[in-house]
């Protein structure tokens, strides 16, 4: 066993959960599944592998930037239900 029932108590405390006998016979076997699992993993050589941090390559596809001309402001206050001219109205919060 990679997990001891003391240990998983010990952690639960430290989280503030409360876990009952079963419940924490459960979790024992449930983490000492996982840490099974990942020290099958770690007998991997993985010397030639590079770190990713995704599995397949992704890239953004960015536009260049190119100044254009803005909205008028009459064009961009028309898209609100209130506006008073100059900038758009809105209910005061305090």
């Amino acid at each position: 066993m990679k997990i001891s029932e003391k240990e998983v108590a010990h952690v639960a405390h430290l989280a503030r959960l409360h876990l009952d006998p079963e419940e924490l016979v459960r979790m024992t076997a449930q983490l000492d599944t996982i840490l099974s699992y990942v020290a099958k993993l770690d007998e991997l050589d993985t010397s030639g592998v590079e770190p990713t941090t995704h599995a397949f390559a992704i890239s953004n596809a960015f536009r260049e930037d190119e100044v254009q001309e803005s909205l008028d402001r009459s064009q961009a206050l028309a898209n609100g239900p209130k506006q008073n001219g100059e900038s758009f109205v809105v209910p005061r919060i305090i």
